[in-house]
Order: C-alpha cells, then structure tokens, then sequence
C-alpha cells in the first residue's frame, strides 16, 4: 500500500527533475568531449592504418607508417587530406599506385601470380589430408587382407 506524500510532495518532484536534467546535461557534455577525441583517434587510426598498407619509397623494408623520412611524412600528410575530403581507403591506395606503381604496396593483391601464393596453402594442405586418408585407407584393407586366410 502507497502512504499519501506529506507536505511539499511537489516541490520534491521538481528538484528530482532538476537533478537528472544536471545529470543528462552533464552526461551530454562529457559524451561530446569523448565522441571528439574519439573521432580524432579514429582518424589518425585510419591515417596509420593505410600508411601500413604502403611501402616507403625512399626507405628499404619500411611502410609508411614506420619511415620518419621526409617522403613517408608527406605521404602521411596526403592520406589525411583524402581522408578528411572524404575518400576511401581503396581510393586513397589508388592514388598512391598511381604515382609510384605496384611495388608501393607492403602487400600484393591478389591476383595473376599473387595467386599461386593465396591460393598454394589451402591446396597443399588438402592434397596432404587427402594423400594421408588414401594411405591409411591403404595400409588398413591391407593388413585385414594378410589376417584373412
């Protein structure tokens, strides 16, 4: 059973309002805090995420994302100008093929003879599991042959 509210039961009400309207408000405010370092943090995430994607041109075995030369920080630069214009990653990595070729890439596409290099572990690891059955099959009817008679 519900007791009556005694005395000022409203003004209660209005305060209880006011606290969670300070509460949304202050909640409100820390989330726009946190979704704009968020959003910066995703940018340079995605900046170093394809920088990782390219080859230095200037430095031996080193991806952008890696290199501190003058040319991998300009490619840097680039990338987050696209970004921030609004293109993709595949865009982005288009651009940079464009200008130095293939060999930009840290990884090959697959496709033509980058292929055989996708392609050859699961094959090899099927022809394995199906050369080790056939033999077992083998070596098994062959024993049961010699205990027959």
């Amino acid at each position: 059973m519900r007791r009556p509210a005694r005395g000022g039961g409203v003004a209660l009400g209005a305060e209880g309002c006011r606290r969670t309207a300070r509460r949304a408000g202050a909640l409100l405010l820390a989330w726009m805090v946190l979704a704009g370092a968020a959003a910066a943090a995703t940018l340079d995430d995605q900046v170093y995420a394809i920088a990782g994607q390219l080859m230095c041109p200037v430095c031996a075995g080193q991806t952008v994302a890696e290199s501190d030369s003058a040319l991998a920080r300009e490619m840097r630069t680039i990338i987050r100008q696209r970004l921030q214009a609004g293109e993709t990653r595949d865009q982005i990595l288009r651009y940079f093929i464009a200008q130095f070729g293939e060999s930009v890439l840290a990884e090959p596409r697959p496709g033509g003879v980058a292929m055989i290099l996708y392609g050859a572990t699961p094959v090899a690891l099927i022809l394995g599991v199906a050369v080790a059955v056939l033999f077992i099959r083998r070596r098994g009817a062959h024993s049961s042959s010699q205990e027959a008679p």
